[in-house]
Parts: structure tokens; C-alpha cells; sequence
């Protein structure tokens, strides 16, 4: 569980730009008045009719005193609602986020929409929740009150399954093949790695491949869908292992039971071909088959006298 906290200048002006999400040990001090409420409560019926009434007349009254400055005022300071609550310390000073592995505390604050200009009472949890869960990698979430100034979110991750890369670009995949999340780091380093068109939603299949390869598994970068049909499997050497269509399972069998016999996977081979019935072919590289060429070449007879 980690917490923030938000706080603003006092003195920040239009020109000092939006107010800046803090760390709690940045926090500006505050004063020693602080109005504190029975935690993960509703305010006081009261209260909320004060604050109320203040958004009603506040923004009349000012509406009709500054005129179109009015709006300016709102995007840089809040609702005139907001800045009543604030002034009695019910703004969003601290927000506490539980549940997050893949996303970063300022991303789950932009997508719930806080900023330092709220206040407590006017947040709209609902609203936030439901900003939330649109968002792929979120399954489920809560955001609670804590008077006077705290936001708990609590968020259920959608768990990552596989990555898979088209077009240049990688995204991770639920098991379902749906995307979840941009790729960019280093998050989701050791899942499995699938490319090509459709090969989101056959993660599964490759998966299974991936566990007949047995102790051969760590040797595998990616699989490739082929036009939709077949796989390659890309070794961390850069060797290709050529799957067949039709029981792609008995030429791992194969495969293993040639590196077991024959170390195969160590020689100067570029790609294994299993797609022929009963039969491998194997693509050395230019030098191995220079070598065999020249070793398997027909001898010229000695000349005769």
C-alpha cells in the first residue's frame, strides 16, 4: 500500500502552471487547525448543507462581480465549493493506492481524475471508479472517503499473460488474448512472446508448446504465427525451429529427442524444418555448408601417365 499526498503553493499564480502531485514528504507545511471527522464516515449532514449553499451564492456572486474571469478562476483554483472546503481542511491532501503492480501511482491519479485542486466532499467517487475500470488493466476498483482529507483506491490488476508484438508494436494480453497494456519497460520482462497477426488469441496454444519443449524452454525467445496457421519458434540464438500445421507437438518430441541424442541445437544450424512428414530438414549456416560441401565433394582421379 502507498501513499501521496497533493498540495499546492499558496502564492502559485496562472503562470506557475497546474499544481504539482507531491510525494507526502514534500508536502507543504500545513497549519495546527485541523477539523478532523470519525474516519471512512460521511461529513456531517450539516456540513454539507454549508458547503453547499456556499457553491450556490459563492458562484453568483462571484459569477456576476467578475464575469468571465470567473472560469479562470475555477481551472486554476477549483469550483468556488472546492475552495470553501478546502479553506476548512477537507481538501484532498493524501490519497492512498493499494493494488497496483503494473501501473504508477501518477498514472492511477490521472485516470481517477485527482489533482490538488479538489476537495474532499465535492470528489466524485463514482465518477472515479467507473474512470477506473474503463481502463484495460484495471479489473476492479474502489475509491473511499476518509475525512477530512484522504482518498483510499484500492484496484484489482487484470493479470498479464502474455506479450504479443504486431506492427512494431508490443502489448500485453490477458488470457483471452484482449490487450491490457502498452509495453515500454521492462514490467512484464519473463512472460511469453508471441508476434504475428492473430497470435494474440491463440497465446494459449503457444503456451502449450512452450511446456512440451520441456528443459528446451528457456532456449525460446518467441513463437511466430505463420499466416495464421502454423508456428516458428525463435531460439535466443537466433536459430528457427519450423513447426508443422497438423500436431505441432510430435515434431517438439522430435526436437528434444534430437538435442538429448544429438545436440543438435549446438551445432552451426540456422533452421530445423519439421514440416515434411518423417523427415527434418536442416539449413546450415554458410560456413557449415561450405564445409560439407567441400567434405562430401567427389574425388578427382589422379592422372594417368
Amino acid at each position: 500500500m502507498r501513499s501521496l499526498s497533493l498540495a499546492t503553493h499558496p502564492q502559485a499564480s496562472a503562470a506557475d502552471g497546474p499544481p504539482k502531485v507531491l510525494l507526502r514528504g514534500e508536502r507543504a507545511a500545513r497549519g495546527s487547525f485541523r477539523l478532523r471527522l470519525p474516519l471512512d464516515r460521511p461529513p456531517p449532514f450539516g456540513l454539507e448543507i454549508a458547503l453547499t449553499l456556499a457553491v450556490l451564492f459563492g458562484a453568483a456572486g462571484y459569477g456576476s462581480i467578475r464575469g468571465g474571469q470567473f472560469q479562470d478562476f475555477v481551472a486554476r483554483h477549483g469550483s468556488v465549493g472546492d475552495v470553501a472546503a478546502r479553506a476548512l481542511g477537507f481538501g484532498v491532501d493524501m490519497v492512498t493506492v493499494s493494488g497496483a503492480a503494473h501501473m504508477s501511482e501518477a498514472r492511477l491519479l490521472t485516470i481517477a481524475g485527482v489533482t490538488a485542486t479538489d476537495s474532499l466532499p465535492f470528489f466524485d467517487v463514482a465518477a472515479a471508479k467507473a474512470r477506473l475500470e474503463a481502463d484495460p488493466l484495471v479489473k476492479q476498483a474502489s475509491v473511499r472517503k476518509l475525512y477530512p482529507d484522504q482518498l483510499v483506491i484500492d484496484i484489482v490488476e487484470r493479470t498479464p499473460y502474455a506479450l504479443w508484438q504486431k506492427d512494431g508494436q508490443v502489448k500485453a494480453i490477458g488470457a483471452d488474448g484482449g490487450a491490457i497494456d502498452d509495453v515500454s519497460d521492462g514490467r512484464y520482462a519473463g512472460l511469453p512472446f508471441v508476434v504475428g497477426e492473430g497470435a494474440n488469441l491463440r497465446a494459449r496454444e503457444f503456451t502449450a508448446l512452450l511446456d512440451a519443449m520441456e528443459e528446451l524452454r528457456t532456449r525460446v525467445e518467441a513463437g511466430i504465427l505463420i499466416d495464421q496457421r502454423r508456428w516458428n519458434l525463435r531460439l535466443k540464438s537466433g536459430l528457427d525451429i519450423k513447426l508443422p500445421e497438423d500436431d505441432p507437438q510430435a515434431a517438439i518430441a522430435t526436437l528434444v529427442k534430437l538435442e538429448r541424442e544429438q545436440r543438435i541445437l549446438d551445432k552451426d544450424v540456422l533452421a530445423l524444418d519439421f514440416r515434411a512428414p518423417d523427415r527434418v530438414f536442416v539449413r546450415l549456416t554458410r560456413e557449415s555448408a561450405e564445409a560439407w560441401a567441400e567434405a562430401h565433394a567427389p574425388k578427382k582421379k589422379d592422372a594417368q601417365p
